[in-house]
């Protein structure tokens, strides 16, 4: 089967929407399909080998940007248009990206979700003129839903149905300022009809989003996300200082930190002591500053001894401030000799990272809809305590690979982990559970054979 497959780059934040498309198209692969992985707006960052093999970038961020804000740039002639979508530019523009907020991007998005009428046409139609170069898809897939607004000029021009993933759009789309958060909403309503089938990670994102685009049941499949577990079970070993060489040589430093570990990650270090870990973005929508909290509370308790706490996962320039203050928080309880920060780590050093820990927490501030960074820390053995919200419950549920706790509150969070540090049998247990059900039911391989049948479904359902 031929697929062509459309994913958004984040620039310089590791996105877990780019790292679930990544492994899927890699998946395919290996199960003989052809498909073309389309990278638009900015550069993907990714921890294994990228997928889109040197494919252009469209949309280019900077070009939809000017296209925006400027009618006199729309008719700039094309020279400038590519120049202004050169890799280095973009890279440029992937930092300013990461530090724009939502409530500031309604008109924008709005325009993109207009698709063919927006201001974005000119980078529609050169995506088509390429696009129809290549050998025609069977099927085509969007990473997300803020990509409707091309769905309608793919399907008719290259005569193969679309499908469209969803990948928690909603949080971004509701902290657009009105009254673009309710334009956009119902735009992205009337352009779901241009979709053959929806496929959500989750059954609770899936009813959400059936009910705010007003979309019958049958339209949202739920096929749950899945990593590639290529070296999870392996004995994992990072050169001393592998972690803090890796950080500085993407540009990124953390200073004052204070020396916290010697060792090798993968040694036997840590496994007599233990480790309280996170693994997401470094933001306080990730609950970063619950955990440290309820980290603080743990230590001053006592019960659990000299826990150490690590945190890693993506950090960017615009994170930095934050990061600097769970610094200075840590400092002035007086933990942040046993608390080490890991931001950007590869594949190999994240794997390791995980495997150092005890017990992992990500305690979200918002209802997520998968969770990616759940089913590595499974994959590693590490259990883990989250809120009750979003898509944890049921995958803890389908893994127990963890525990829940009340949302919100570091004190509720330190207890629940607290009684998992005293009782090390049942911590294991969880550990194990969770490693099983990944194994078993969250593998890259698994997500496309799923999706494989999704594509089987809808191709061929424009020519009848």
């Amino acid at each position: 089967m031929k697929i062509f497959h459309l994913t958004p780059g984040a620039g310089t934040m590791y996105c877990g929407a780019c790292l679930r498309d990544n492994a899927l198209v890699a998946a395919l692969r290996k199960l003989g399909h052809e498909v073309l992985m389309i990278p638009l707006y900015l550069p993907l960052t990714l921890d294994e080998v990228d997928e889109t093999r040197q494919v252009p970038i469209f949309f280019g961020g900077i070009n939809v940007y000017l296209d925006q804000k400027s009618s006199l740039f729309r008719n700039a002639p094309d020279w400038f248009h590519r120049l202004l979508s050169s890799p280095r530019l973009l890279k440029w523009a992937a930092d300013r990206a990461a530090r724009t907020h939502p409530e500031g991007l309604g008109e924008l998005t709005y325009s993109m979700l207009q698709g063919e009428s927006g201001n974005q046409k000119r980078e529609l139609e050169e995506l088509l003129v390429w696009l129809k170069t290549q050998p025609k898809p069977d099927v085509i897939s969007l990473s997300d839903a803020l990509l409707l607004g091309m769905a309608r000029r793919l399907k008719s021009e290259l005569n193969a149905p679309v499908i469209c993933s969803l990948q928690g759009e909603d949080t971004f789309l509701d902290g657009l300022a009105e009254p673009w958060r309710g334009r956009c909403w119902e735009m992205l309503a009337e352009r779901a009809a241009d979709i053959a089938l929806f496929v959500s990670p989750s059954r609770y994102f899936a009813d959400k989003m059936r009910d705010r685009l007003r979309l019958p049941q049958e339209r949202v499949r739920v096929v749950y996300n899945g990593i590639n577990l290529e070296g999870y079970a392996e004995e994992i070993r990072s050169p001393k200082s592998e972690i803090r060489t890796q950080a500085e040589g993407r540009g990124w430093r953390v200073e004052g930190l204070a020396n916290s570990t010697t060792g090798d990650l993968g040694n036997t270090q840590h496994a007599t002591r233990n480790t309280l870990g996170f693994f997401a973005r470094m933001s306080p929508v990730k609950g970063l500053d619950t955990l440290v909290e309820a980290y603080i509370h743990l230590r001053q308790r006592g019960r659990v001894g000299a826990l150490k706490l690590r945190i890693g996962g993506s950090c960017t320039r615009a994170d930095e401030e934050f990061v600097q203050h769970m610094k200075t928080r840590l400092a002035e309880a007086g933990l942040i000799a046993d608390a080490e920060f890991c931001p950007n780590l590869d594949r190999d050093a994240k794997i390791a990272f995980l495997r150092s820990l005890t017990v992992m927490s990500v305690p979200a501030r918002y209802g997520e809809a998968f969770g990616l960074y759940l089913i590595e820390a499974m994959a590693a053995g590490v259990p883990v305590v989250q809120p009750r919200s979003g898509a944890f419950p049921e995958l803890i549920e389908a893994t127990g690979g963890g525990v829940l706790c009340p949302p919100g509150d570091s004190l509720a969070l330190a207890q629940v982990i607290e009684e998992l540090l005293l009782d090390p049998a049942r911590t294991r247990a969880l550990g194990e559970a969770g490693r099983r059900a990944v194994t078993s039911q969250f593998t890259a391989e698994s997500m496309a054979k799923a999706m494989v049948n999704i594509y089987d479904e809808v191709a061929g359902t424009i020519a009848k």
